[in-house]
């Protein structure tokens, strides 16, 4: 049920360490629900195991898992004895919620069809087993009456919290890559058949087909896929003949390896390197998220409170050596506090066939 869907916001690329390496990431701000006020919990290799492991065994039989920000165990919320039974078999801690699956994505249908505003986005919180809506300063009186009045419907399925600024596509301010008269923000170098890629957001890549590490300079890698609106993931191949790292710019002198991709667990810690704020530090709050933007809407992707600004788009989201996401966007940020937006990393490398190094 979480990673079916997708959502989005904005943009700008980056490098890393290496000839032309990789590090970015998001920007936002926001009021968010009190369950994102909780510490964060560091995964550990097993946990992101596990969640995988509940995914493929339970699918749509769990209203989603969440990291306990106590123990640090990986929570299954479930509603029916049998799908408790399959939770408990995988070895992960169990909670009955009041809604499934189902009722939850019938929330975000009904939200999708009479609620599709721009401003606005939304997203499941196991934690609280509940859609968490988000609207930015944009959306006027009339139309966060006209979202409190269906969400007033749902019958508590439903959160609904304001954040400062404006969803935007942020192209400009980057980091070392240049397109299209923009510059943007590079996720993770990536490989497949001995080749050299980075992916980036897809808002990113569809503005250009050739990338620079410099503006004006010389070409260093072209475009060879595209996703944006409804996925925000784009690849580029290197063509100058380099082999940079696949390592993450930490902006201290040093670099972050990056050895494994998973999808993130709302609870658990992130950070974000991106050129603007460099590395900021969030928690992740919810999942399958939709953002409703004027060109468009994004779907699929993962909230954070991590901090973010224009030129961070195109940056990476990641928990110590492992790739997490895509940087997409944000409304900007409220002193430490911030909801940027990312694609998951993991759908990106499966669309094209690639790996982290």
């Amino acid at each position: 049920m979480r990673r079916n869907s997708r959502a989005r916001l904005s943009l700008s690329l980056l490098l890393v360490a290496g000839a032309l390496g990789l590090g970015a990431t998001p920007a936002t701000a926001a009021e968010v629900h009190t369950a994102a006020a909780a510490p964060s919990v560091i995964p550990s290799a097993s946990a992101y195991a596990l969640d995988a492991a509940v995914e493929r065994t339970l699918g749509a039989g769990t209203a989603g898992t969440y990291l306990d920000r106590k123990t640090g165990e990986l929570v299954v919320t479930v509603t029916t004895d049998r799908a408790e039974e399959q939770a408990r078999a995988t070895g992960a801690t169990v909670r009955r919620v009041a809604r499934s699956a189902a009722q939850l994505d019938s929330v975000i249908k009904t939200l999708e069809a009479e609620a599709k505003i721009t401003g606005t986005s939304w997203g499941i919180d196991p934690r609280t087993n509940q859609v968490a809506v988000e609207a930015d300063s944009s959306v006027s009186v009339r139309d966060m009456a006209r979202l409190e009045a269906v969400a007033e419907r749902l019958g508590g399925a439903v959160s609904i919290s304001r954040v400062p600024g404006v969803f935007h596509r942020e192209v400009l301010g980057g980091g070392a890559i240049y397109g299209g008269g923009s510059r943007c923000s590079a996720a993770f170098n990536v490989t497949k058949g001995g080749a050299r890629y980075f992916v980036t957001a897809g808002h990113c890549t569809n503005i250009s087909a050739n990338w620079s590490a410099t503006s004006g300079g010389s070409v260093v890698g072209v475009r060879e896929g595209t996703s944006f609106p409804t996925n925000d993931y784009g690849i580029v191949r290197y063509t100058d003949g380099s082999s940079p790292a696949g390592t993450v710019d930490l902006y201290n002198g040093s670099t972050q390896d990056i050895a494994s991709a998973a999808n993130a667990v709302v609870g658990q810690a992130i950070r974000k390197s991106g050129s603007t704020t460099k590395v900021t530090s969030g928690t992740v709050t919810a999942v399958n998220v939709t953002v409703n933007y004027g060109d468009g809407p994004v779907y699929g992707m993962v909230r954070t409170t991590a901090c973010s600004a224009g030129g961070d788009s195109g940056g990476a989201h990641f928990a110590g050596s492992v790739a997490l996401g895509i940087h997409s966007g944000s409304s900007g940020c409220s002193g430490t506090a911030g909801s940027a937006i990312h694609q998951p990393v993991v759908e990106a490398l499966q669309a094209y066939g690639v790996s982290v190094y």
